[in-house]
């Protein structure tokens, strides 16, 4: 078992892990992997219909599913995903990036980088969950 699949009391509060559902591994695995490994992630786990990255003591998971139900951020359940970004220039790093990918979509273009009133990336994944990259301050 990997060294933080158990809790840390010291960090009381804070997320554990996040497991996202997917109906294409594929596509997940290609946007996923390389927006958390820009944010320091890297692999944990690999196997059929699955994959996992680790930063410090949080985890990302993806498996996949064989239910196709199309996501909805607007119903019930989850809205978005935040990460922190280590400095603005990230921030601006990843929007060129997500620009440049065929798999996901820049959120709100027109108010950029503040639509939310701070500095952050707004997008949407392959499968449109939004996710939500936010800057530090000036």
């Amino acid at each position: 078992m990997a060294e933080h699949d158990h809790a840390d009391p010291d960090r009381s509060g804070a997320i554990h892990h996040l497991e996202l559902y997917t109906a294409d591994i594929d596509a997940a695995v290609d946007f996923w992997g390389w927006l958390l490994g820009e944010l320091g992630y890297e692999l944990k786990n690999d196997w059929a219909g699955g994959r996992s990255w680790m930063n410090g003591p949080t985890y990302v998971v993806l498996v996949e599913t064989d239910k196709n139900a199309e996501f909805d951020r607007n119903a019930p359940g989850l809205n978005h995903v935040a990460f922190h970004a280590a400095s603005r220039e990230q921030v601006d790093r990843l929007t060129k990036g997500v620009q440049e990918r065929r798999d996901a979509t820049l959120l709100y273009e027109d108010q950029h980088p503040y639509a939310g009133g701070y500095y952050a990336l707004y997008c949407e994944d392959p499968e449109g969950v939004k996710v939500e990259v936010v800057g530090p301050e000036a």
